[in-house]
């Protein structure tokens, strides 16, 4: 494998960058006064802190019973451990990645795909996120972990990001996609990878069958300040940019457990209802969709 080596940094947030947009403002806003315990206690589990959610059916054995002294901290456990499992799907679909290969992680979050990816392929992973604070998580992450010079982050803006063209082994937005233009999204990830490269999406899409986004999607645009788009304009936004589609993967199904389970919790947020009639009423689609870039 072709070794790649990205600009070192030594602190991410040590040049933040001025918004291209009020929106992008916004963003980087919300997640740096973001501290949610959903994210954050789950994390606490064993160190890999997500910014996603979970997938495969819950283990009721391990969870015990309802009103255990320690049921609460076994589902969080769990939940914990369906949100890992997201990400092994995720990695499961880069393709063949070897030690020397440089990674992409686009909205990086706090980190824990990026470190899930370290630990599986033994390569080096980029993250880049608005959010100077989850920068800096992930920066102290990566040192508590020994790892500093392999699992990176800083502040940029993933339209637009340092990286050479062609360098990219693999990139991926893990539930961040829905926050930019998707034209120009696959247009950076298609300049970054090199050719062959694998790029990966985990992300809600609206279901054009339904006719238009229904009252359960445009309740998590709001939550999240967002755009969720349909899976539609992901396929044709690919196809414009040189990405082609390897697999697209229908995981609804798999999501909802750890939604249910998640509404059960002390952790409720208040949009897990619109989660769940979403995807119950087809108006909502959770997807993995893997493309090459040619």
């Amino acid at each position: 494998m072709t070794s790649t080596k990205f600009t070192d940094v030594e602190t991410p947030s040590a040049f933040v960058p001025a918004p291209s947009s009020p929106y992008q403002d916004d963003i980087a806003r919300y997640w740096d006064q973001e501290a949610r315990p959903v994210n954050l206690r789950l994390g606490d589990v064993d160190g890999l802190y997500h910014h996603h959610y979970g997938v495969g059916e819950v283990d009721h054995a391990a969870l015990g019973k309802v009103g255990d002294g320690d049921y609460e901290q076994r589902l969080i456990a769990e939940l914990h451990r369906l949100e890992s499992a997201q990400t092994g799907v995720l990695l499961d679909h880069l393709g063949d990645i070897g030690r020397e290969d440089t990674l992409v992680d686009a909205g990086c979050g706090r980190g824990g795909s990026m470190v899930m990816a370290h630990q599986r392929f033994g390569c080096s992973v980029e993250g880049v996120t608005l959010s100077a604070k989850q920068a800096d998580f992930v920066q102290q992450r990566s040192l508590d972990l020994g790892i500093e010079d392999r699992v990176r982050a800083r502040v940029c803006n993933m339209l637009a990001t340092p990286f050479e063209s062609g360098t990219a082994a693999a990139s991926w937005n893990n539930e961040s996609s829905m926050y930019v233009d998707l034209d120009d999204l696959f247009a950076e990830h298609s300049r970054v990878l090199r050719t062959g490269g694998r790029y990966v999406t985990i992300t809600g899409c609206w279901n054009p069958r339904y006719g238009q986004p229904s009252k359960w999607v445009s309740q998590i645009n709001a939550h999240f300040e967002c755009n969720i788009h349909s899976r539609r304009e992901y396929l044709r936004a690919m196809a414009d940019n040189r990405l082609v589609p390897t697999a697209v993967v229908d995981l609804t199904a798999d999501t909802l457990p750890y939604w249910e389970l998640r509404a059960t919790s002390s952790l409720v947020t208040g949009i897990e209802e619109a989660f769940i009639n979403s995807y119950k009423d087809g108006s909502f689609q959770y997807l993995l969709i893997a493309a090459d870039r040619v």
